[in-house]
């Protein structure tokens, strides 16, 4: 099999990005973590929390410290703290009370002891996290949410819980800093079902002025899961200050991936909530959901046999797990549990305060000073037989980029490659498509743009400065792993200090020649000023067109072109130049956005005497609607021949004018009719038109 991978052009982005969601704390958080999240081990205390019990299953609170033996990866470690922690036990904290606040932060999450407590003061309490992602729920979602966290302040929270509250809307808030007053907590609580004064807001904020401009990184997580992957990372880096364990209660109408989101999150988010010491706690705020075969009353009734032969409800039970799983691995993976399919969710609260009733805390600082980012296995032992010990296994060291040879970097890059945790210190966004060249070929390009805000600009306003990224890329077939396909790419870059470059993004292009089939693509992209690395992960289909009724390829939204690269057959290379796909679908009402995609052998029109003639009629449309109104409309394109005879293909370029539309969110459905055949597609995608900036 010949894979014939594009070295792509690096690009900068011409047009300014549009402002999308009022994501400034979010960002700074990702920023700040991206220039400072870096674990010293001889430094860092690794932190093992260890319950023991006896044979009949109860606590044992009686043991010392030289009862533990810990070793890492076979080699004894040293124990440099150790205590037991009983918060069931503790007396209530009269000087920890602080009245309600309500903070939007400018530099992410911000989860401190009440009054900036000194640890002893807290050192027996239970720290709890009620994170509410209002992102992903709806208002019937939140209203449950909000009623079992009302219910647990009233019922069941103790003397022991300090409790603290977080929201996730277009901006991370932090509602209430830990408190354990319960009138606090209860008015909080209250804002964000609504139900005093005018609670939260989890639709827009685009009104908000305060908020600082940040064109780069709050675009890109609009339409996948990283931006909430990304929070619970800051979230649980904020709470690390804290030794004892920490509990996140998250409250989430699901987590889907549907398979373009950056799996690397999903990784760093886990690693991040364990090196802290937290723990999550996931709730799927849907409750307990009927499945009916033929569907509820939020959408249309079911056409075909789908809703009498089973496929309807193995399709809403897929959708539903797949909605669950990623809750599940977080849970999981942290220590924590997920509670799904019940309306109850006091079993979440109770949990939490089994799970931290009784514990020893136990730290050590470790021998090994490879800065590798292996994963490092813990074994704790203790001198009596009859006890039973839980703690997490191990955790992923740190890595180190510094005095690393030409060869060293090679090499980490290749490492980084086949690495199962992979790192996110730089961030990536990536985006794919598929174009069908022959019946069982498909090109399919890959975008992929770095922020240009996180690449450092060194020098003052007259000095030009060379940032270089290396890139490298692997396609490999899903379930063999067999790589199809790669890339090895250096890109230099000249930067200006003063003259705002480094607000704009760098988008390298590549692409690959596929068969149908599904895939595993992963890109390792380095920053070589710092060494700073990003990662994207994520799944690949190419579908096969053969049995479908209307052979359509992806859609690409543009707002600009670029020279064309070194592959002039790619379908994106138009009368000389390369459609740039825009990854965000952010555009400014100053703009056009263009729409292109191909339709692949489409019927040929009867001639006068009912045989097939050469002529085609394709027909092709594009509606914008805020909300169930449509807003604007452009007129009908026609495609009566084959545009691109050597794909067999009707090609088609909307360009779409955007002064006449306001700013806003907009859902896009493309008509794409063919008339001879009578098939048809009605695709939908989501839009951003932003006020022109000057």
């Amino acid at each position: 099999m010949t894979i014939l991978p594009h070295r792509g052009l690096h690009r900068f982005t011409a047009a300014a990005l549009a402002l999308v969601f009022a994501l400034s704390p979010l960002s700074a958080v990702a920023q700040q973590a991206a220039a400072s999240y870096t674990f010293r081990v001889n430094s860092d205390l690794v932190l093992v929390n260890i319950v023991a019990r006896d044979k009949s299953g109860n606590l044992v609170r009686d043991l010392k410290r030289d009862d533990f033996t810990v070793q890492e990866d076979g080699k004894a470690q040293q124990i440099q703290s150790f205590d037991l922690l009983t918060p069931d036990a503790a007396p209530p904290a009269d000087a920890l009370v602080q009245t309600a606040t309500t903070t939007k932060t400018q530099a992410g999450p911000r989860i401190v002891a009440p009054g900036n407590a000194p640890n002893e003061l807290i050192r027996d309490k239970r720290l709890i996290v009620l994170f509410f992602d209002l992102s992903a729920m709806e208002p019937e979602e939140v209203d449950r949410a909000v009623k079992s966290a009302r219910d647990y302040v009233d019922k069941q929270m103790s003397s022991a819980d300090l409790v603290g509250v977080v929201t996730l809307g277009d901006s991370m808030q932090v509602a209430q800093e830990f408190t354990d007053n319960r009138d606090a907590l209860r008015t909080v609580i209250a804002r964000i079902g609504g139900t005093e004064g005018e609670g939260f807001q989890a639709e827009d904020t685009t009104s908000e002025t305060g908020a600082q401009y940040t064109p780069d990184d709050s675009e890109y997580n609009i339409f996948n899961s990283d931006r909430r992957l990304q929070a619970i990372t800051a979230l649980s880096q904020s709470l690390s200050r804290f030794q004892q364990k920490k509990s996140i209660l998250y409250f989430s109408g699901g987590m889907e991936r549907t398979g373009t989101e950056n799996q690397s999150q999903l990784r760093t988010a886990i690693n991040t909530a364990v090196r802290s010491n937290v723990s999550l706690y996931a709730v799927d705020s849907r409750g307990l959901q009927a499945l009916p075969p033929g569907g509820d009353s939020s959408r249309a009734s079911l056409r075909g046999v789908s809703a009498y032969s089973g496929a309807a409800v193995q399709s809403d039970l897929d959708s539903n797990f797949s909605s669950q799983e990623t809750l599940v691995t977080l849970a999981s993976d942290t220590g924590g549990k997920a509670f799904l399919d019940s309306n109850d969710f006091s079993p979440a609260f109770k949990r939490i305060q089994a799970d931290t009733s009784s514990y020893y805390l136990l730290g050590y600082r470790s021998t090994n000073k490879n800065m590798d980012g292996r994963y490092r296995r813990i074994t704790i032992k203790i001198n009596r037989k009859d006890l039973k010990l839980e703690y997490r296994p191990g955790y992923y060291g740190p890595r180190d980029f510094a005095h690393s040879s030409k060869e060293d970097r090679e090499t980490e890059l290749e490492e980084e490659m086949m690495a199962e945790l992979p790192r996110t210190d730089l961030p990536v966004y990536l985006e794919t498509a598929f174009f069908r060249m022959q019946n069982d070929r498909y090109y399919v390009p890959v975008s992929i743009v770095v922020p240009g805000s996180a690449i450092p600009v060194r020098g003052n306003a007259t000095d030009k400065t060379t940032a270089v990224l290396d890139i490298l890329g692997l396609v490999r077939e899903a379930g063999t792993k067999f790589p199809v396909g790669n890339v090895r790419d250096t890109v230099k870059i000249g930067v200006d200090a003063g003259s705002g470059t480094a607000r704009k993004n760098v988008q390298y292009s590549t692409g690959f020649n596929l068969p149908p089939g599904k895939y595993s693509l992963k890109f390792v992209i380095r920053d070589n000023q710092d060494g700073r690395i990003g990662t994207f992960e994520t799944t690949l289909t190419v579908p096969d067109l053969k049995k479908s009724p209307l052979k359509m390829s992806s859609i690409i939204l543009s707002s600009q072109a670029g020279p064309a690269g070194k592959e002039k057959k790619s379908p994106l290379v138009r009368n000389g130049a390369e459609i740039l796909p825009n990854l965000a679908h952010v555009f400014s009402n100053g703009q056009k956005m263009t729409v292109f995609f191909e339709v692949y052998e489409p019927a040929k029109m009867k001639s006068p005497d009912g045989k097939n003639g050469n002529a085609v009629r394709v027909l092709t449309a594009l509606q914008f609607f805020s909300g169930r109104v449509k807003v604007f409309e452009t007129p009908v394109v026609e495609a009566g021949v084959i545009t691109t005879p050597e794909r067999k293909a009707a090609s088609f370029q909307l360009d779409v004018p955007l002064q006449d539309l306001k700013p806003g969110w907009y859902t896009c459905q493309l008509s794409v009719i063919d008339d001879a055949s009578g098939a048809f597609a009605f695709p939908r995608f989501a839009v951003r038109v932003d006020e022109r900036r000057n």
